[in-house]
This record gives structure tokens, sequence and C-alpha cells, in this order.
């Protein structure tokens, strides 16, 4: 038993693996590659790993200034968190709630409880009705009256909250959140995908509020309901991936971009630009690898520009990803330690520059207590579909600025520029989310096109959808299955 097992072990350890990214999804897959031993090089194109989980220091305070957060849905990431010996870092929000600012002739108002995407399940929740207004209000209330005529098959999430619950419903409560949780619009939203069951309910019940309160009574899962942190920060999963990856040998080459990959006799060939200094030390600038098998696990704009040559039939992009900047701000405000609009504000759709915000301090107590009394983290979210960041054209100081009247707007609060303690900006090109419609269907066919050639593999947000209860479980699930292929047909085929 023992040489059939010294012998696979050998092959595995033959088997020469390209990861080209250094997101999460690209450190997954090199860690499912490299824990049956096999060989492998992760080139990440910037200096540092891990994507979208970001962290830095602001005035003293080390905060996550990207992905804060983990949709719980399906456990997988919980799962892979207790796997890297996390699970006690994990955490869970205060529960404060959530505001919605701009609302015309109210301002601002609690974010009603009890809905799924914004959708009320009681039109008549004074909580509701202060938003809606009692004219809002009773055409929600049609929903129940309405024939049930062409009832679960409407796939728009905008059209079919238009259509049932009317503007007021739409605008006020399901666009904040669709804009706050995918940056998209909500009549570009699959309600399918967005809310699994919704449709299905609304067959049911025949009312869409009926539909949300069987969705509820029966704990669906829907994105954005329900999330976990790691106290710390989200970089802590970098960091607990990368020490792995140091423990199964993986080759992580830092500034390191690969611009092509060309389909050889021996392989597959990896053409990697060297880092600065290696070219300025007179090293070769182009570090070319030959491997067996390649995984792409980059952005989408990136991956089709690699991809494109080799992946016949691969389909240009759909759409335009949305460009989001955060700004994260540290403030000293005792006036805030009430928290006077719970952890976070959502804004109705041009109402403001902002598109959201976080009270990091009232949201997760081990910011609150790191902070201490009367400094408070606030992060300011700019951007959504279709639309450039308030923030595009600014530098970082004007960014900054703008972010703190946006902030005092939204949270009721005066604060002024001397309450300033300090200030970070981050940009990213999000993927278009699995919600959109039409999305999962051009991404099964990428996908398909990508399987089709041997030893290629792509994962990432723009294939699995984005956040980490997506990327991380698709990221696995395409691995083991080339890793399979690898060993079994010794070929490298995916």
């Amino acid at each position: 038993m023992t040489e059939p097992l010294d012998t696979l072990a050998a092959h595995a350890h033959g088997i020469r693996v390209a990861v080209v990214g250094g997101g999460i999804g690209g450190m997954v897959a090199a860690l499912e590659f490299a824990k049956v031993g096999m060989t492998v090089t992760l080139f990440e194109a910037t200096e540092r790993l891990g994507g979208v989980l970001r962290a830095a220091d602001v005035a003293g305070l080390r905060l996550d200034v990207g992905a804060e957060s983990f949709a719980t849905r399906g456990g997988h990431v919980r799962r892979f968190l207790d796997e890297l010996g996390l699970s006690d870092a994990i955490v869970r929000p205060t529960g404060g709630g959530a505001w919605v600012a701009g609302v015309p002739g109210v301002g601002a108002a609690p974010l009603p409880r009890g809905g799924v995407l914004g959708i009320p399940e009681n039109p008549w929740d004074p909580a509701v009705r202060r938003i809606l207004g009692w004219g809002g209000a009773w055409r929600a209330y049609l929903d129940r009256l309405r024939p049930p005529l062409t009832i679960g098959h409407d796939r728009s999430l905008g059209h079919l909250v238009r259509s049932r619950m009317g503007d007021k419903v739409l605008d006020r409560l399901v666009a904040p959140v669709t804009a706050g949780v995918y940056s998209s619009r909500p009549d570009d939203i699959d309600v399918d995908a967005a809310a699994p069951g919704l449709n299905a309910a609304l067959t049911r019940t025949g009312s869409l509020s009926g539909a949300v309160g069987q969705l509820r009574a029966g704990r669906a899962a829907v994105p954005g309901s329900a999330v976990e942190g790691l106290e710390g920060g989200m970089t802590r999963l970098v960091d607990a991936l990368a020490a792995r990856l140091g423990e199964f040998g993986v080759d992580v080459r830092l500034n390191s971009p690969v611009d092509r990959l060309q389909r050889g006799r021996a392989g597959w060939d990896v053409h990697a630009v060297a880092p600065p200094a290696e070219i300025e030390a007179d090293g070769p600038s182009d570090q070319s690898t030959t491997v067996d098998v390649v995984v792409v696990a980059t952005t989408e704009a990136a991956a089709r520009r690699l991809l494109s040559p080799v992946v016949p039939g691969l389909a240009p992009a759909a759409g335009t990803a949305p460009v989001v900047e955060i700004v994260t701000l540290v403030v000293e405000a005792p006036e805030l330690d009430a928290a006077p609009r719970g952890t976070g504000v959502l804004t109705v759709p041009h109402a403001y520059p902002a598109k959201a915000l976080t009270h990091s301090t009232a949201k997760w107590s081990w910011v609150a207590a790191a902070a201490g009394a009367g400094i408070h983290a606030l992060r300011v979210s700019f951007g959504a579909q279709g639309e450039e960041p308030a923030t595009a054209s600014l530098s970082d100081e004007d960014a900054a600025v703008l972010a703190l009247a946006q902030a005092s707007a939204l949270l009721g609060v005066p604060l002024e520029r001397s309450q300033l303690r300090g200030a970070h900006r981050e940009r990213f090109v999000q993927s278009q989310p699995a919600s959109v419609r039409g999305r999962a269907a051009a991404a099964a066919a990428d996908r398909a096109a990508v399987r089709a050639v041997p030893g290629l593999v792509a994962v990432g947000a723009w294939l699995s959808g984005t956040g980490l209860a997506q990327v991380i479980p698709d990221a696995v699930d395409e691995t083991v299955a080339a890793r399979r292929a690898a060993l079994w047909d010794g070929s490298g085929d995916a």
C-alpha cells in the first residue's frame, strides 16, 4: 500500500501549477493544489495578496478598507475559517440596524425590519408607512388585492416591485438596498438570483408582501441578510492563508504581473514580468515558467486579456463593471457614541453623492474597543452601476473632505474638519454580481469555454458572483476538479 501512495505523491509533486492572481480565489486555488503535493507558483501583479480584502492604518487604527464581512449563507466561509484556525476570531455585528436617507419629505428614517431586499412584509408597519407615506402605503397594500395574473414569472426585481407595490416602495426601500449591496439598479437584478424562492412564494400566496412573509417564515437566506466578520479585520484571513501557503511550499511571487499565456508542447508557458528590483539587478525582465495547469484568478478585465487569445469562443465582457471608492474616516466625535443612525445609512439613489455609510465603531465591537470613547471609524462609499464615483476626479484630501461632509449629512450630526483624525481612500472595480439579469448565463458560457481548454482553469468573482460566500466554494470546486484530472489523467487536463 505504501508504494502506490509514494508513487502517487511523487506524481503529484511532478505536476506544476501556476496560479495567476493573489486575491482570495487565487490563494484558495493555490492551497487546494498544494495540499496534495503539487508544485505551485502564485503570481500576483501587486505588492500584496488578498484582492478586495485590504487593511490600512488610519489615525492609529488598523481597519478594513475593503470587504469588512462575509455572508453566512451556506456556511462555506465559516468552514474555511475553521480549517485555517480562525473559528475563535469570528464575530457578529452589533445588530443596531440601518437607516435610509434622502427620503422625500422625510429625510432619514430607520430601514424597516422584516423585509426582503427592502420589500416590506407589512405595508402598514409604522416604520414602512413613515417612509412611504399614507399614499405609498395604500399603493403597496393594493398588492394584496391585485388579481394573481402572470405571478411567479417576473425576473426583474424592479419591474416586479413597481408593478405590485408601486414606485415609492421601489425608489425608497428597494433601490437603496440594491445600490448599497449590489451597486446595481433594481431593474437589472434577477429576482431568482437575489431572492431565491420569492417568485415561487409569490405564486403560492398571490401577493408580494405575502411572499416576503412566507420567505422570512422559512428563514430563506437572502444575500446581505446575515453577515459575520473577524475580530481584528478580514485581512486576518489573508494572513492565515498566506501562512498556510508557506507551509505547503507555494512559491509566491509578488509584483509579478503575467502578460501572456501560451500553449506549448511541454505544457503552458506563463510569461510573467519580473519584479522591478530584479530587473534593476540586471535580471531577466521576462520570467517565463512552463507548467501543466494554469489557474487564472484575476479581475474580469485582466482574465479576459489573458484568456481570449487561448480560449476559443470566449465572449467579450457583457456590461460595465461598477467602480466604487470607499473613503474611511476616523473622527473625534463623542456625539456619535450613541450611534444616532444605527450601524449605517443607505441612500435613495441620486439623493446624495454617497451611496452608503457604515458606522464601523457602531457595527463592530472590536473596532469600538480599539478606538476608545469618542473616536469613531466611518466608511463612506461612492459609485454605483453606470455612475462614476463623485470622488473620482478629486485628490485624496478633497475626497476626505467630501466624505466627511457626506458623513455629517447622513448621520444628521455636524462634523467639522477639525474633528477629522485621519482618512484613507480605496478604489475598486467590482465584478457584476451574479444577481444581475443575464449574468449567470453569461458566466456559465464563459466557464464552459475555459473548461474546454486542457489544463486551464478560471476562478474569481466574475464567474462565481461577488462575495467570499461565493468565491471560496467556487474556487475549491473548480480546483478539486482540475487536480483530480491532473492526477488521474496524468496529463494536466482540466
